[in-house]
């Protein structure tokens, strides 16, 4: 309850700072796959404009996102609303972290069981290497995950991930650079 009461002004600022930067919407939503595969909405701060090529395509993330949205992500701020999906049970605190939909048929059956959990907002990949490792790294750790969950690991996971965010490391992207997406990553190893 305090925790809630405690983050309502801090979400209306970081609101408000969205819509001057941005301007509406404030969130970014997209669906993704959630425990057993189950589809749900991710809610993020936005940090990238909606911007459009002469035939009504979005401009490549690179073009879109804003030193606001750098900033923002860099301080994982943009995380804050992923809350609202752990207080509906879509998502946990810990756990692997919910990735695109379009990714699915990707997944050896390996690592499809790390839809056998709740994603979380973050998890045992995002505190050891995030985007600095490879997809076949953070796709075994969430694996990893699943077969050594526990209440203490949860907590060091949590406590490794405040000490990454006050310091500021594996925040991605840094430079403007975005880790090519898996679907993408697979069909050029079948190359």
């Amino acid at each position: 309850m305090l925790g809630s009461i405690i983050l309502i002004p801090i979400f209306i600022v970081i609101s408000l700072i969205v819509y001057l930067n941005l301007g509406s919407p404030i969130f970014f939503r997209q669906e993704r796959p959630g425990i057993n595969g189950k589809s749900f909405y991710l809610l993020k701060f936005r940090s990238m404009t909606n911007e459009k090529d002469g035939e009504g395509n979005l401009l490549p993330n690179e073009q879109r996102l804003t030193q606001f949205g750098k900033k923002l992500r860099k301080s994982s701020l943009d995380e804050l609303p992923s809350i609202i999906n752990v207080l509906k049970g879509d998502m946990s605190f810990v756990g692997p972290r919910p990735l695109r939909t379009r990714y699915l048929p990707f997944f050896t059956n390996e690592q499809q069981r790390r839809h056998s959990v709740l994603p979380g907002i973050t998890g045992y990949a995002q505190v050891n290497g995030r985007s600095a490792i490879s997809w076949e790294e953070k796709l075994h750790m969430d694996v990893l995950y699943v077969d050594k969950m526990s209440f203490w690991l949860d907590i060091k996971i949590i406590f490794k991930t405040i000490f990454n965010v006050v310091k500021k490391e594996g925040t991605s992207p840094e430079s403007g650079d975005f880790e090519i997406p898996f679907d993408e990553y697979m069909q050029q190893k079948q190359v």
